[in-house]
């Protein structure tokens, strides 16, 4: 029987794909752990002890922690609570602690693969020292990937001075421009030997010298991209997603990530009141902070569209000077709903009263929204979130940007006006051009779920790896 170590990075963003590939790995016969700290263990263990029940004696997922990681400030296990580009360093270099305490956990039990967090260079090394194969999880698109690779072999942007210049990301299959200011800082001269530029240099080393890639996609979202990334970038990959699809019941959908601070009745009670297609989603992920002046402009700008609209709203973000306009919440009762903290992301964009999704393209929920058929405003921030972007509106012509020109890390950016949010969230609401755009979307739903489905590319890409793994041939 093959069994599969899973460590993710310790952040809610790669954590819960994790957690949702190890139930996806487990049904289908194969024995998974899932290696966690102490602080992140209580995160999984209430889908894995789902999963458990549901599979029953066939197969059970694992938990295996570590003692806690030196070197982080105290009570800091987890990247989402990193608040400085600093703090992402120390974070980073913290992490290369734990390097012992996984090669003694790789020597003790020996499992056929190590599935490690792109973030985790090093534990190819430490595998092979045990000759365990180890594939890498990317967390990201696979155009992403392609467009990432080609700007840093190429750098088009490199004789560009304003922020606002635009350049041809070259050798992709679409045409796709960025500007300046959407590089990341890390990929630019000036910045090339900070720790943060380090680790993801050593990131795409991991990528090209590990035993192949898992990817959370699906082959018919971006045929053109698998084919560049397989062909072109000569890697090997597997494409096994959606991963949120494997969460299916109500309990699944709620328990998914942090404990919800909305209660998933009540949101589903209130959406159940309301017409298909008719309610906004707006949330930004787990670790963009935004600064309060602009979350005025976006309530006004939410108020002036005369959408319906649930909005998650940071606590962190609560915590900062009052920044809601006066009267809002009254004048908004009934047609605005606020969850401050973290919400059932997955429960709430599959409910079909959401018309629209205002998100930062992390991919994971850039991945829910399409899987739930579910047009999106654009509003990216860091990371490969301006990547992601371009796919949703350019490629696949689903998203509207509201018009983020800036690559800022940990903050959302912060000069959007209420004009530019007015305007996004009607064009993605109503109009002839939404009502195209939400059609491409339901396509790509039902590409989606056909993908997981026995006999899907998903299905198949999944069963081939674990073929591959049970006959040594990774």
């Amino acid at each position: 029987m093959v069994e599969v170590f899973f460590f993710p990075f310790m952040a809610h963003g790669h954590m819960i794909p994790i957690l949702d590939m190890a139930k996806l790995f487990a049904s289908h016969g194969v024995h998974s752990t899932i290696i966690s700290t102490p602080l992140n263990a209580p995160s999984f263990a209430k889908g894995v002890e789902k999963s458990n029940d549901d599979l029953g004696f066939r197969m059970t997922i694992k938990i295996v922690e570590f003692p806690k990681v030196s070197g982080l400030p105290e009570d800091c296990e987890n990247a989402d609570q990193v608040t400085s580009p600093a703090m992402v360093s120390l974070f980073s270099r913290a992490t290369m602690m734990l390097k012992e305490q996984i090669e003694q956990l790789l020597g003790e039990y020996r499992p056929d693969c190590l599935v490690a967090d792109m973030f985790f260079p090093w534990a190819i090394d430490s595998a092979a020292k045990f000759d365990v194969p180890t594939l890498v999880f990317l967390g990201t698109s696979f155009f992403a990937s392609c467009a990432s690779e080609q700007v840093s072999l190429h750098e088009p942007f490199k004789n560009l001075k304003d922020e606002s210049d635009e350049f041809i990301i070259p050798n992709l299959p679409h045409t796709v421009k960025l500007c300046l200011g959407q590089i990341p800082p890390y990929q630019q001269e000036q910045e090339k030997n900070t720790d943060i530029a380090k680790i993801l240099i050593a990131a795409r080393e991991f990528e090209m010298r590990s035993n192949g890639v898992i990817v959370n996609s699906f082959y018919e979202l971006e045929p053109d991209y698998a084919d560049h990334y397989r062909i072109v970038l000569n890697r090997r990959a597997w494409h096994i997603g959606p991963l949120s699809l494997c969460n299916t019941t109500f309990e699944e959908k709620t328990q998914r990530g942090k404990l919800s601070t909305a209660n998933g009745d009540e949101c589903l009670k209130w959406l159940d009141s309301k017409s298909p297609d008719s309610v906004l989603y707006i949330c930004f992920g787990c670790i963009s902070k935004f600064p309060s002046h602009q979350l005025h402009e976006i309530a006004m700008g939410l108020e002036a569209s005369g959408q319906q609209f649930i909005w998650v709203v940071r606590k962190s973000d609560e915590k900062s000077e009052d920044w809601m306009p006066e009267g809002f919440e009254e004048r908004m009762k009934g047609k605005g709903l606020i969850i401050r903290g973290w919400a059932p992301q997955v429960l709430i964009l599959d409910h079909e009263a959401i018309g629209g999704f205002v998100t930062h393209c992390g991919w994971n929920s850039t991945l829910e929204g399409i899987s739930a058929g579910v047009p999106m405003v654009t509003w990216p921030s860091f990371a490969e979130q301006f990547y992601n972007e371009k796919l949703i509106t350019d490629v696949l012509r689903v998203g509207v940007s509201v018009g983020v020109k800036k690559w800022v890390i940990l903050s959302g950016n912060g000069n959007i006006k209420r004009d530019a949010v007015e305007s996004a969230v009607r064009s993605i609401m109503v109009g002839e051009e939404a009502e195209e755009r939400r059609k491409r979307c339901k396509k790509l739903k039902e590409m989606a779920r056909k993908a997981v489905e026995e006999g899907g590319s998903s299905h198949s890409d999944l069963n081939a790896l674990i073929q591959g793994l049970t006959l040594h041939q990774i």
